[in-house]
């Protein structure tokens, strides 16, 4: 490794990327979702305050109740507020109120913000029917308070955090180191040919099976130890998780022997890994809240496979939604199987291709000298 030159490439690109990925340092219109029952002048005058926040865009209003764990399903919201029947009238009759709150807790720092906007909001309006701000408005009297939930992680646990995430990602670190160097060992041991010129792209993935199947054994070891020593809490169902996690370590198997094809020996190999394995770890969500991030690094983290692990983490594990409650994501994640596992068929079938072709090369030039020989005999 030429480290003179590394050293100072590593610290400009890791300057510039975080330094644009992280310049928000806050929750940007953070996605919010409102049920309102009113349904009143006074409710929809609250929900374009909130919406006028630059901390807070509200994506939907709801005018029937719903669970606000099924909302939050996928990133939807970040916070639920609910308006109660009678609102309005409450709030012009001198009765004092509740708005509902329900924060999703899987990362605090993402409502951070949003818990001061929305207390400053209604800070501002009991101030207005005070009288203290000069509002010439005088009808309103009544009070209004914010009853607040954090749902998934009251408690702020690591082990429902951060913990958790290093769990999966050092897990899927450590997979890659072991199964990215792969192809170059067949190489180096002549055995990559064979492979190429009579088997298919399946006898190469199935050599990572079984180190797929080491991975999620350690995962569930781990989860359980969060579970009995921690104190974590698993929301949905583990045999969906599992069925999830066959199909994820295939892609990030597919994933590392794609990068690590052309290297031309295993320790090479390995030092590849940070092209698609710290990427998702850094942009998932585990790191710094998915709310920092522009919209288009958000949609940009998604080639990176950690990001699809750590949606699932936060639906299945911490939220507890069914398979069919994230179809939607399911669906997506299947396409980018399906576009890794056409890149690696291309890599396979290109190589295959430049197999055949030494293989014919190397006979027709034995040939040659085979005809040179019987000539040189014959004279």
């Amino acid at each position: 490794m030429p480290y003179e030159k590394v050293c100072l490439m590593v610290a400009m690109v890791i300057s510039v990327i975080l330094s644009v990925l992280l310049a928000g340092n806050f929750a940007r219109d953070a996605q919010v979702t409102v049920i309102d029952l009113d349904n009143s002048a006074y409710t929809r005058e609250l929900i374009n305050r909130i919406d006028a926040s630059e901390y807070m865009e509200v994506t939907a209003v709801l005018n029937t109740p719903a669970d606000p764990r099924e909302l939050m399903y996928r990133d939807q919201a970040y916070a639920v507020v609910y308006f109660p029947r009678g609102l309005e009238k409450d709030r012009y009759t001198g009765t004092a109120a509740n708005i509902g709150v329900f924060y999703d807790n899987t990362n605090s720092a993402n409502t951070s913000n949003m818990k001061e906007a929305l207390n400053e909001i209604v800070g501002l309006d009991n101030a207005a029917a005070q009288g203290d701000t000069g509002s010439t408005n005088d009808t309103l009297s009544g009070t209004v308070s914010l009853a607040e939930r954090e749902l998934f992680n009251p408690q702020h646990s690591t082990e429902n955090g951060t913990s958790m995430y290093f769990l999966f990602f050092f897990g899927a670190m450590f997979f890659t180191f072991a199964t990215i160097g792969m192809i170059p060992r067949l190489r180096l041991t002549h055995q990559l040919d064979k492979i190429l010129l009579e088997g298919t792209p399946w006898d190469l993935i199935a050599r990572v099976l079984p180190y797929a199947g080491c991975l999620i054994v350690s995962w569930v070891v781990g989860l359980a130890v969060f579970r009995i020593w921690g104190d974590l809490i698993f929301s949905g169902s583990l045999l969906q998780f599992l069925l999830i996690q066959a199909f994820m370590t295939v892609t990030i198997g597919m994933l590392s022997l794609f990068f690590g094809w052309t290297a031309a020996n295993p320790g090479i190999a390995s030092s590849r890994m940070i092209l698609f394995i710290p990427g998702g770890f850094i942009m998932g969500g585990s790191t710094g809240p998915v709310a920092f991030f522009s919209q288009w690094a958000v949609d940009f983290s998604h080639i990176f496979p950690l990001t699809w692990q750590f949606h699932f983490v936060r639906d299945i594990i911490q939220r507890g939604a069914g398979l069919g409650d994230i179809s939607k994501e399911i669906g997506a994640f299947m396409l980018y199987m399906a576009c890794v596992a056409i890149l690696f068929c291309w890599r396979f079938y290109s190589a295959k291709r430049a197999a055949e072709k030494r293989v014919k090369g190397a006979a027709e030039h034995q040939e040659k000298l085979d005809k040179l020989a019987a000539e040189i005999k014959e004279a």
